[in-house]
């Protein structure tokens, strides 16, 4: 793809975006060993507006992966420690009765919560009950408050990158797929590799974690933002995103016949949102201003294995939904031509 019709001021922004994505990952470095496909994930949520959530088994540095980006970005931050008994006002905000001390006249005042941040840090989220869980759900749609019968926005830009133990299920709350579908991206945190985690040794027991400096502010993360709604989406990119949700839903002519046998429910027209918004903001992250079949590839996991759900008869054999997007991917070929369907 050409760049003939871009304009420079984009070209600029584009390059200024890869410039500050390697920034952000070298002051990472300072204190992240590895995970170079989650920072990258984060930012692809970030960069394309939406929230992500993260899960992986204790002491992975999730929580430390997000605090760090926070000191990388002149954002503001909250982190929100979810447990069994947080209410949500005490997540949103509350209203209390304040008394003017010249007229004695009393009225009700909105106390904001800590979700009126930049960046919310929503740990161990599977930990609080559905009530509080559904506090987050208006902000992380609407990017609003409501209380006492007003409506309270939150800043801009607003994102929540929540994280969640797989282990101890007992007396946790699941998101409920309504909850989960609110995230765009579900990304999979795994263990380090040998040579990382003995980076990871060696610098907390001699202590030289270094520390982080700001790279990016709120204004540009905004640019950025508006940036990749303008990047420009071949039909081949949207056709095979496009394909790859359709074939996720049993039922449907073009869903393969291991679809219909281990899948219950498949992604909504949400996935192909996600799957071409991320696929634009991975290509700005790498300097190009035109998404390609590997950007979507490159996110067609996180994007997708939270709005897929496979049967008894997928978990009978093992398959989980990292499986399943497999199979998919691979029944779904990228060189076919796609071109937009007729009425």
């Amino acid at each position: 793809m050409t760049t003939e019709n871009i304009s420079p001021d984009d070209l600029a922004a584009v390059q200024r975006c890869q410039a500050a994505y390697e920034k952000i990952r070298t002051e990472l470095a300072e204190v992240i060993v590895g995970q170079s496909d989650v920072i990258e994930q984060v930012l692809v949520a970030i960069f394309s507006r939406g929230h992500a959530l993260l899960e992986g088994v204790p002491g992975l540095a999730k929580t430390l992966l997000i605090s760090s980006l926070a000191e990388a970005t002149h954002l503001t931050f909250k982190r929100i420690q979810f447990t069994p008994d947080l209410m949500p006002s005490d997540v949103t905000g509350t209203e209390v009765i304040q008394e003017d001390l010249q007229t004695g006249e009393r009225k009700y005042k909105f106390l904001a919560g800590p979700l009126f941040a930049n960046m919310i840090l929503a740990d161990e989220i599977n930990r609080t009950p559905p009530k509080t869980q559904a506090a987050m759900l208006e902000g992380m749609q609407e990017r609003q408050v409501s209380a006492g019968g007003e409506v309270h926005r939150l800043p801009d830009p607003f994102f929540v990158l929540a994280t969640q133990n797989p282990l101890e299920q007992e007396g946790t709350y699941p998101l409920p797929e309504a909850q989960l579908d609110r995230f765009l991206l579900y990304i999979k945190v795994d263990y380090p590799s040998g040579a990382e985690e003995w980076e990871i040794a060696r610098r907390v027991t001699t202590g030289r974690q270094g520390k982080i400096s700001p790279m990016i502010d709120a204004e540009e993360i905004v640019r950025l933002q508006q940036l990749v709604m303008r990047v420009p989406v071949s039909d081949q990119v949207l056709g095979y995103a496009w394909a790859l949700v359709r074939s996720t839903r049993p039922g449907m002519t073009e869903s393969p016949d291991f679809v219909n046998k281990w899948i219950s429910w498949g992604a909504g027209p949400r996935g192909v949102l996600t799957l071409v918004t991320c696929a634009k903001a991975r290509a700005i992250l790498h300097g190009r201003y035109h998404a390609t079949v590997g950007d979507v590839q490159a996110v067609v996991k996180p994007a997708l294995r939270h709005r897929i759900a496979g049967n008894y008869a997928a978990q009978a054999n093992d398959l989980g939904s990292d499986q399943l997007i497999d199979m998919l991917m691979q029944a779904v070929p990228p060189d076919r031509k796609y071109e937009k369907p007729a009425a």
